[in-house]
């Protein structure tokens, strides 16, 4: 009696756990009709996304509807009365949410990592657009429960990644179908700001001209007796940093960020500074950061910005999603795109 009494308390514990679901509803109309199909990837290699903590109480966040690939499809036509003749094809490759406490803080955060990939779909052939590959912060002083707010910030991420894909530039190297669960190391090494041993010296006005290494020598750069670059010249005339993506200087890149130049170092992960969150976030025009859980156009906004956040933006700023952490880390240069990777 008492084994049955004791199986039943548990019982009753894991069934009062706290689930909060995923809803996949937005609109993804695809408002110019290029887009024939939309079709997914679950690539996870785990597919239980986590749980996090809400006022002492676990509670888990899951897909309202775990067959993924059937609603992808079905969320599309149900969306797009009017089809082109382009195939969309939507890798999600990781998603886990989970509880971490940063270095030099008094609480954990409940964080999000996302990593979502696009691609055109021709044939047997795959040519890839862009991805999405962050941690997404939440704030315990500003959100009451960070299952919902990670919740929607997961749906409106992914909803918003789709409609961005739609009308992105595709690459022109193609990846044979059978390799498509390698379609990193496939495309990378076309980078040749990775693969050659030697950086070229010079100023780069984007990401893909770094990513080519084709330095532009209409610009040049001016330093003061300090050694501090203070000026970037164009044909001999002085122009605005924000023409600018970074620099090379005896072998080594520099790149532009809202706080100075930062030193882009290399390790088997490929590029990164040193910088946080604090550093890089864009502020709107009322002085306000940019964060999570507001309208779906902005947030739409933001997600493009730092999908593209390989362009220079505003000093090198990027657009963000969730909270304005204040944590240093290595944040990643996207081999593929330019933008930011945040770890922490």
């Amino acid at each position: 009696m008492k084994k049955l009494i004791f199986f039943l308390l548990i019982s009753a514990t894991v069934a009062a756990q706290k689930v909060e679901l995923i809803t996949l509803n937005q609109n993804i109309k695809d408002k110019k009709g290029f887009i024939k199909s939309l079709t997914l990837i679950d690539n996870r290699s785990d597919k239980v996304i986590g749980s996090v903590i809400d006022k002492d109480e676990k509670a888990e966040i899951k897909f309202a509807d775990a067959d993924l690939e059937n609603h992808f499809e079905k969320w599309f036509q149900n969306d797009n009365n009017k089809v082109g003749n382009t195939d969309i094809v939507i890798m999600l490759e990781n998603l886990k949410v989970y509880d971490e406490q940063d270095e030099n803080k008094t609480f954990p955060y409940a964080k999000a990592k996302i990593k979502i990939s696009g691609f055109l779909k021709r044939n047997d052939k795959y040519y890839f657009i862009n991805r999405f590959d962050n941690v997404i912060v939440c704030n315990p002083k500003t959100v009451s429960h960070p299952q919902k707010y990670l919740a929607q910030q997961i749906s409106d991420v992914i909803s918003e990644f789709i409609k961005i894909t739609y009308s992105g530039t595709v690459s022109g190297t193609y990846i044979p179908e059978n390799e498509i669960n390698k379609y990193n190391e496939y495309l990378i090494k076309n980078n040749k700001a990775l693969s050659n041993s030697v950086l070229e010296n010079g100023v780069y006005t984007s990401f893909k001209t770094f990513y080519n290494q084709q330095p532009s020598f209409e610009y040049r750069l001016e330093k003061n007796k300090k050694g501090k670059v203070v000026r970037l010249i164009k044909n001999q005339l002085s122009t605005s940093f924000s023409e600018m993506y970074c620099y090379v200087e005896n072998g080594v890149a520099y790149k532009l960020t809202p706080v100075g130049f930062d030193e882009m170092k290399r390790n088997e992960k490929g590029f990164y500074i040193y910088t946080s969150r604090v550093n890089l976030f864009a502020d709107t025009k009322s002085g306000g950061v940019m964060i999570g859980a507001i309208a779906g156009g902005v947030v739409g906004a933001l997600i493009g910005a730092a999908i593209d956040s390989g362009s220079n933006g505003a000093n090198g700023a990027v657009s963000g999603i969730g909270f304005k952490s204040t944590q240093e880390s290595n944040v990643y240069i996207d081999s593929l795109t330019g933008a930011y990777i945040f770890e922490k």
